[in-house]
């Protein structure tokens, strides 16, 4: 009896590790190194990568599948590390905050969340909604809706005034006098009470508004907005819980100060100058450009009544910069990680930040590896994100070109895994 017990957990466990997919690839991205590899193929079982061999492989085992890329590149599903997966801007954006619910939101987020993955994208940092981003967040990891792995702020911090104020706009019976709690801080204790408000709510990561922003109801775009002890403070106490920082910043003196301060990225970094860049530099700050956002709106602005009376000015004045000031930042040697601000514009562009990053110098696999490896190590998963190797997570995307031949072929990703399950083919 025992014999017959055996032969049977024999059989069944070489049924179940069978069950393996072989992706054959035509070209293959190693965005570790750099380099694009011919004719490989990608052995993958549950939802991990195990191996990668030479030539194009077709598995003999009974269950497995095979998948034919032959003809496509494949790479790492990308990494965007700043967007705003609840919603998507348009003129009703202002009237939207008194006429959504939460479900609203949620059953929004949805669509919002399907074409992000869709488009290539398979891990994403939220970086400020209302809080239905950490329910979208905990849904997607539970296999009850799909979009990409979330990291997600939450409620993003602001002063009283300030970017992330949500009260900014309306009439005084309106305002109220939002703390911590909603993300508001005016003080030390404050940033500390809101950063612990965040690890309560279920935040991964904190954001900070340091400046002034462009779609805020605010006169000024590009003003600091935090002191430097606030900064620390909410640096520091972030630090003890395992977050890192990203720090929304137009104006050079915020910027500065979200630098000496801890953050981890500048978001947008649109009026940055020289002295700063080198500032980055010495801290090891990264920079986060979000091209596409500037040139989007930028170009929403000159559509009469599209934006508040307040935004526009700021919107021709910002939104036009940020592509240079990552050209110089870019030459200078600051570190550069990619994220695009989707949400500001249509959530699936994404991948045009590519081509604009590549239009003023950077190459496009560096381009790529500021996606996948740099991403990676940012969020604190150097080891299973971010590149298709033995032992990480089977994230991959592929496309009909090279990328390094052609940017603008990642806009259009014809091939999508994520953890192993493919969702597009």
């Amino acid at each position: 009896m025992t014999r017959i017990a055996t032969i049977c957990l024999a059989l069944f466990t070489t049924v179940l590790f069978s069950q393996n997919t072989y992706i054959q690839c035509g070209k293959l991205i190693d965005t570790k190194k750099g380099k694009v590899y011919n004719n490989k193929t990608i052995i993958v079982s549950k939802d991990r990568i195990v191996e990668i061999k030479n030539g194009h492989v077709t598995s003999t085992a009974g269950g497995d599948t095979t998948i034919d890329l032959t003809e496509a590149t494949v790479m790492p599903g990308f990494i965007d590390l700043h967007v705003h997966i609840e919603g998507e801007f348009n003129p009703q954006k202002y009237l939207n905050a008194f006429t959504l619910n939460e479900a609203d939101l949620a059953f929004n987020s949805l669509k919002y969340a399907n074409i992000t993955l869709m488009s290539g994208f398979t891990t994403v940092r939220d970086l400020g909604g209302s809080g239905v981003n950490i329910s979208l967040r905990n849904a997607i990891e539970k296999g009850k809706v799909v979009g990409p792995r979330i990291f997600t702020a939450g409620k993003s911090i602001g002063t009283t005034g300030g970017h992330a104020d949500p009260t900014n706009g309306r009439k005084k019976s309106l305002q109220g006098d939002p703390g911590p709690r909603e993300g508001v801080i005016n003080s030390v204790d404050d940033a500390k009470k809101a950063v612990r408000q965040r690890y309560k709510d279920g935040s991964d990561n904190i954001k900070i508004t340091a400046t002034g922003g462009v779609m805020s109801i605010a006169k000024n775009g590009q003003n600091p907005q935090f002191t430097l002890e606030e900064i620390k403070s909410i640096c520091d106490t972030a630090k003890d819980y395992g977050m890192i920082i990203a720090a929304h910043a137009h104006g050079d003196e915020g910027i500065r100060r979200a630098i000496i301060g801890g953050v981890t990225t500048i978001e947008h970094g649109t009026l940055m100058s020289e002295s700063s860049m080198e500032l980055m530099k010495q801290y090891g700050t990264y920079y986060v450009p979000t091209i596409t956002a500037g040139k989007e709106v930028a170009e929403k602005a000159k559509i009469p009544g599209y934006y508040d009376e307040l935004v526009v000015p700021k919107a021709l004045a910002i939104g036009p910069k940020i592509q240079s000031t990552f050209k110089k930042a870019y030459a200078k040697g600051v570190k550069i990680a990619f994220g695009s601000d989707a949400g500001v514009f249509p959530h699936g562009n994404n991948a045009k930040e590519f081509r604009y990053m590549n239009e003023v110098g950077m190459p496009v696999m560096e381009c790529l590896q500021s996606a996948t490896v740099t991403n990676a190590s940012i969020l604190g998963y150097a080891e299973e994100l971010g590149q298709i190797s033995p032992g990480f997570i089977a994230d991959i995307v592929a496309t009909n070109d090279d990328p390094t031949d052609n940017v603008s072929t990642l806009e259009n990703v014809i091939f999508v895994m994520k953890n192993g399950i493919v969702y597009k083919n």
